[in-house]
């Protein structure tokens, strides 16, 4: 999920509205409820923002040392002009990286990415068994093979790969996936999409990739390739010990 500052509704409501249109999950808060919002939201919906947009706001500068204070999260100014000096101070400021409008939503989503890539060292892509995640839109590659996937199951599976090694809960998934501010759909939602993707998974892996528990959450399952035996061989029995045991079936 990301979050869009800025003093004009009207932009807020633009960018939010590109963003959608891309199945990524974004919000518009004013300055005033942004400060409100940072010092009160907990650590589970804070761990669901992707990013910061900060676009025209009085004391723009003031805003990363805020969000550090509880987010680790790239930090992104928008800009309406271009000036060396106002670049050079939001970078001093702390913001990860400066932009100029006009600006598409999928160069905002690559620059948060890249962002991303060099504060984690990750790649644009992850292996997990036989399965390939990629963090650009691509659908995921099983043993190589593309698997067509709707957006929302394919960020979901995104999602679980970013966060591999340990649990997630289903309010964790939402979170990431609509966003904390949605409220025209059930959470619930989420179990159904994953039982579709486990489905599809499952039919071309052949066994479950995602593990869930009741009240736990869902985590990723990583299997190793199945080592193949050597058939097994009849036991050779000693020529003495052979010979006693004919005798003994003839009697």
């Amino acid at each position: 999920m990301l979050v869009l500052i800025d003093d004009r509704e009207i932009v807020s409501v633009g960018y939010v509205g590109g963003f959608r249109n891309e199945g990524v999950s974004s919000t518009g808060l004013s300055p005033t409820d942004f400060r409100d919002w940072i010092a009160s939201v907990s650590e589970t919906d804070l761990a669901a923002i992707e990013a910061f947009l900060i676009g025209a706001c009085s004391d723009r500068q003031a805003f990363p040392r805020h969000i550090r204070e509880r987010s680790s999260a790239p930090i992104i100014a928008i800009n309406e002009t271009h000036s060396l000096e106002q670049t050079l101070d939001l970078f001093n400021a702390g913001f990860d990286d400066v932009v100029r409008k006009p600006i598409h939503v999928r160069e905002l989503m690559a620059r948060i990415d890249a962002i991303r890539r060099r504060a984690q060292a990750k790649k644009d892509d992850v292996q997990f068994g036989d399965i390939r995640v990629f963090f650009d839109g691509r659908d995921p590659e099983i043993r190589g093979e593309a698997l067509s996937l709707p957006r929302r199951e394919r960020r979901i599976l995104e999602y679980l790969v970013k966060n591999r090694g340990r649990r997630v809960t289903k309010t964790q998934i939402f979170n990431a996936i609509y966003g904390i501010f949605d409220e025209e759909v059930e959470e619930n939602v989420v179990e159904s999409h994953i039982s579709k993707l486990r489905k599809k998974l499952r039919e071309r892996l052949g066994y479950d990739l995602i593990e869930s528990k009741r009240y736990l959450g869902y985590c990723l399952e990583e299997r190793s390739p199945a080592v193949e035996l050597a058939p097994t061989q009849p036991m050779a029995l000693p020529a003495p010990i052979l010979v006693r045991a004919l005798a003994a079936t003839a009697a």
